[in-house]
Parts: structure tokens; sequence; C-alpha cells
């Protein structure tokens, strides 16, 4: 019976394997930028520019989410290196996806894939997104069933008290 309770829990509450950042974290990262920004190198910035965009897209508060999204989507712009370009698109999906996004976080991760075609951690995501959206499917499908049989059942109520 726990094992049926767990595999439905998991359906509706998405069962990713995503890690969770806490507030905590994200305070230290918004500190080292801070700490950084006057007297580091560019590429220490850019570094810790990179661990807060991680923090804030990892975060279960959706502002925090956005504002990584809006960071990542400005610093991608400016990025040369392939595999900078490749961390900031998975991020940049990481952040869809828990924004709700399925379509531009799968995207996004396709541009990721066109980079690193085998990596592990984009695949996977990849089939989380392609789960999700198809349970999603289902569960608007079944929710036109329902809408659908109760409005025939009030229809044929209906006919029946005319009668």
């Amino acid at each position: 019976m726990n094992k049926f309770l767990d595999s439905v829990n998991s359906f509706f509450s998405g069962g990713d394997q995503l890690p969770w950042c806490t507030d905590d974290i994200i305070a230290g990262c918004e500190k080292e930028v801070r700490e950084v920004a006057s007297d580091a190198t560019d590429e220490a910035k850019s570094e810790s520019i990179m661990r807060l965009s991680w923090a804030l897209v990892h975060s279960r508060q959706p502002e925090d989410v956005q504002r990584g999204i809006a960071m990542l989507e400005v610093s991608l712009a400016n990025t040369n290196s392939p595999l900078q370009k490749r961390e900031k698109l998975y991020l940049l999906a990481v952040g869809y996806y828990r924004s709700g996004d399925f379509s531009k976080s799968r995207m996004l991760l396709e541009q990721a894939l066109e980079i690193a075609p085998d990596w592990r951690q984009a695949l996977s995501l990849k089939k989380a997104i392609e789960e999700r959206i198809t349970k999603d499917g289902v569960i608007g499908i079944g929710i036109t069933a329902t809408a659908v049989g109760l409005i025939a059942g009030g229809i044929a109520a209906a006919l029946v008290r005319k009668k």
C-alpha cells in the first residue's frame, strides 16, 4: 500500500531528482558576490555569479527562481565559451522547469545537448520534462472527461425530469 501511495504522490508532485537550495545558501552566495564585486578578477566575479544563479534556480521560492533566470539570461548573451554556454543553458532550463514553463525548458536543454549530446544531467532533466508534459496531458484529459461526464449527466437528468 505504501508503494502505491508513494507512486501517486510522485505522480502529482513531479518526482524530479533536482536538488533544492535553502535561503541560507542563497544568502551565502549573495554575500560572496558582494565581496568579490570590488577587488576580484573577472573570472572570480563570473564564478560567484554562476554559484548564485545555480542557488537561485534551485530555490523553492518562485521569486528567487525568476531572479536566477533573469541573471542567467543576461549573462548568457556575454558568453563565448561552449562549456559556460552549456552550463548556463542547463541552469536556465532548470529555472524554467521550476517555473512550470516546460516547453521553454525543453528547448533550452536541446540547445545544451547540441553542445554536449551525452551530458547525463541534461538528458535526465529532459526525461523529467517529457514525463511531466505527458503527465499534465493525462491530467488535462481526465479533467476534460470528468467535465464532459458531468455535463452529459446534467443534461440526462434534466431530460428525465422533463418527462
